[in-house]
């Protein structure tokens, strides 16, 4: 079930993936919907839903939870990371940019550890993380509303707030060309998310919530390591090594599903997660500056749309193969499917790069 959740989570994302962040205002689209994602099967979107799924008496009012987390992340997400670039002083736009790269994959992995700690020593996990994330959601919507606008408002803001998303003409190439290595990221980010705690328990008949949690870490803290760390380098550069990365990781991931070695998984968890925090931050990178500040919402809005489809489809498609083909044959197969987005996205990038 829990694959299908994080699926129907990425859809109603990109459902309300738009460029509010231009028409309304960036506080107007930010304050309401505060809202890390918090992953290992357990996730948060603000103050409302926190409290749903704490409350909720079966998995039918989890998933309505992550309905409205999904409404309230993709409603505010574009808008957060333009007003973060935008606020950044001019010296410091590139690092504005790179903290938003990184942002997710932390906040994934930050969330997957201190769940499966919550999990391991204490009885009350549910109640103790979800209280906790709406009390986060209360303070980040404080803050929200106390920030400075960045954009001027203009007429229409609840026609602003309607599902669209935008691609100035200047960034359309990049944005193709970064289709194929937001696919490998956030589907590798989907693999540890969904099926890495099935994997310890059914394949490596290990019991913990505490080793579920670590492990699930792991990929994503590298992620946002790789991508704060290697801003030095240039975009296409960093681009570059997060899809070589991607493609080793997966490998290595494979190797220890296949063998039954959670050494391996750690390890390739590692060198995969600097590969999604490379090629995330490099893509960002690449494609943020060639978007004026009133488009920079909608970008971001496309950009995230990528990402979210990439991290639910392949997640609902897994969940129902599971039942078909059996665990092994799954996680071998999505790992084949990362391993062909990672090479499309290599080629893609080296296209664009020598065409110039």
């Amino acid at each position: 079930m829990a694959l299908p959740c994080l699926g129907v989570d990425g859809h109603l994302r990109f459902l309300r993936a738009r460029s509010a962040g231009g028409s309304a205002g960036r506080r107007l689209a930010v304050r309401p919907h505060r809202t890390p994602t918090c992953p290992g099967r357990i996730a948060s979107g603000g103050a409302r839903r926190d409290a749903h799924v704490r409350l909720a008496p079966d998995i039918g009012w989890v998933i309505a939870a992550r309905t409205i987390q999904g409404i309230a992340t993709g409603a505010a997400t574009s808008a957060f990371s333009a007003s973060v670039v935008e606020h950044a002083p001019e010296r410091h736009k590139k690092l504005g940019t790179i903290i938003t790269s990184a942002a997710p994959a932390g906040r994934l992995g930050l969330g997957a550890l201190l769940t499966g700690a919550a999990v391991q020593f204490s009885s009350h996990a549910t109640l103790i993380v979800f209280t906790a994330l709406a009390g986060i959601m209360v303070v980040g919507t404080g803050v929200a509303a106390f920030s400075a606008e960045t954009v001027s408002t203009r007429p229409g803001a609840a026609r602003a707030l309607m599902p669209r998303v935008s691609i100035p003409q200047s960034a359309r190439r990049e944005f193709l060309a970064g289709i194929p290595v937001h696919l490998a990221a956030w589907m590798l980010a989907g693999l540890f998310m969904g099926l890495v705690p099935t994997i310890i328990r059914d394949l490596l008949g290990l019991h913990s919530g505490l080793l579920n949690g670590a492990t699930a870490f792991i990929e994503p803290a590298a992620a946002a390591v790789a991508g704060l760390f290697l801003g030095r380098l240039t975009p296409r550069h960093t681009t570059f090594i997060g899809g070589a990365g991607e493609l080793l990781g997966t490998a290595v991931i494979e190797t220890g599903v296949a063998a039954g070695m959670l050494s391996l998984l750690w390890a390739g968890g590692i060198i995969g997660g600097v590969g999604f925090g490379a090629s995330f931050s490099g893509a960002i990178r690449t494609i943020a500056p060639l978007a004026r500040p009133h488009q920079r919402a909608g970008l971001f809005a496309s950009i995230y749309m990528v990402a979210y489809l990439s991290f639910g489809v392949p997640a609902i498609i897994a969940g129902l193969l599971i039942a078909q083909v059996g665990l092994l044959g799954t996680v071998l197969g999505y790992g084949a499917a990362i391993l062909v987005a990672a090479t499309l996205g290599l080629f893609a990038q080296y296209r664009v790069n020598t065409s110039r």
